[in-house]
């Protein structure tokens, strides 16, 4: 068994109000096995052992399902191996006597709560504004009854896979969730469930995500550290979804127009 001897600099920040600060800890004979979030709790169990403040993270599954391990690890979010979550990188990734940086997401819309933590409460915003399905589902039904070609439910699925984690906002120069925000509205458009309140749907989470986050200028740079490894593709159709939504919207402003006209 291999072990690591690292130096970790992590951010502190007792508040949201507080001033922050780097810190400098010692990480010896940690197992080149464990995940870098296990090898923050053996940091901070030295750390309680000496009467110190432990450091704040978020955690909970730690199985990369989740999403809530967010944090940047030498300037990227997640670390640096590709389609993997804090929790799931493993310490074999770095050497020994590494400098590993440890910080908060860095975004407006996510302000730090204490050390390691944000508030991506701004997420739960754009969900609640998209509302609810109306389709009624009833009980479990065949698989086959309700046709959806595979390349639809493919699609879907991609876009399914997103954990809601926030490491495209804090990748993006311009703090925007469009990734986000794309893939939740696309694996609901996509199937037919979705309809009765796409344009609705696509309108409302779209305006709530302009009221906290920045504008998508194609940096891809969501892309690049997204852990489920959601495309960009998914922000062209959001983009289009939403023109439509607009275009329908004039549409019905004019037929009432002309009703009320005629009238």
């Amino acid at each position: 068994m291999r072990t690591l001897n690292l130096t970790l600099k992590v951010w502190r920040q007792s508040g949201p109000n507080d001033p922050g600060r780097f810190e400098v800890y010692e990480a010896r004979d940690i197992n080149e096995d464990s995940s870098f979030l296990e090898m923050l709790d053996v940091v901070n169990e030295r750390l309680i052992a000496e009467n110190k403040e432990p450091i704040a993270f978020d955690h909970d599954c730690r199985e990369g399902i989740c999403g809530s391990c967010g944090m940047v690890i030498n300037g990227v979010p997640h670390g640096p191996k590709k389609l993997t979550t804090t929790c799931q990188l493993h310490m074999r990734n770095f050497k020994d006597g590494d400098t590993i940086v440890v910080e908060p997401f860095r975004a407006t819309a996510f302000p730090v709560i204490k050390d390691l933590v944000v508030d991506r409460s701004a997420f739960d915003k754009i969900i609640q504004a998209g509302g609810y399905i109306t389709a009624p589902t009833g009980a479990a039904r065949d698989a086959n009854s309700i046709l959806i070609p595979k390349p639809v439910a493919d699609r879907a699925f991609d876009a399914a896979a997103c954990i809601g984690c926030g490491a495209c906002v804090a990748a993006c120069p311009n703090g925007a969730a469009q990734l986000f925000t794309a893939a939740k509205l696309a694996h609901l458009n996509l199937l037919p469930q979705g309809q009765p309140e796409r344009w609705s749907r696509t309108v409302a989470m779209v305006d709530t995500m302009e009221e906290y986050f920045g504008s998508c200028t194609n940096y891809a740079e969501c892309e690049a550290v997204c852990p489920k490894g959601i495309s960009i593709e998914f922000i062209a159709k959001m983009n289009r979804d939403y023109l439509k939504a607009k275009f329908k919207d004039r549409r019905e402003v004019v037929k009432v127009d002309m009703t009320e006209a005629a009238g």
